[in-house]
C-alpha cells in the first residue's frame, strides 16, 4: 500500500550563481510539488530561475520554468503550480542572479 506524505520537499540558498538542485526525490519515490516559496532576504532585487528535469540535472532553456524572475527587494514570492515526478534521476533546479540573496522552499507530497 501507498503512503502519501506531504512535507517539505526541499530548501537551499544558493552561496552563488551557479544552478544548483533543489530536490531530488529517493528511488521508487513519486513527488507533487505544490508550492514554490522565494524569499530575497536582501535589500536589493533578485532574479530567481526554476528547471524541471525528469530526468537529469540540465538546468536552462530547455528545462526553465521561470527565467530571471524579478524578486523584490525584502519580500517573498509564492508560486503555486503542479508539479510532479517518479524518476530518481530527475531535479528541480534553481538559480539566483546573485549569490546569497534567495531562499528557495518546496513544499509538496511524496508517495512511496
Amino acid at each position: 500500500m501507498s503512503a502519501l506524505q506531504e512535507a517539505q520537499l526541499g530548501q537551499l540558498r544558493p552561496a552563488d550563481t551557479n544552478a544548483a538542485s533543489l530536490y531530488s526525490p529517493a528511488a521508487s519515490t513519486t513527488w507533487i510539488g505544490k508550492n514554490l516559496v522565494i524569499c530575497n532576504t536582501t535589500g536589493t532585487a533578485a532574479t530567481a530561475r526554476v528547471f524541471h528535469d525528469e530526468d537529469g540535472t540540465t538546468y536552462d532553456e530547455t528545462t526553465a520554468l521561470y527565467w530571471d524572475l524579478s524578486v523584490a527587494a525584502n519580500s517573498t514570492t509564492s508560486l503555486q503550480g503542479f508539479l510532479s515526478g517518479s524518476n530518481a534521476s530527475g531535479n528541480i533546479g534553481v538559480r539566483t542572479g546573485t549569490a546569497n540573496a534567495l531562499t528557495f522552499t518546496l513544499y509538496g507530497a511524496e508517495i512511496t
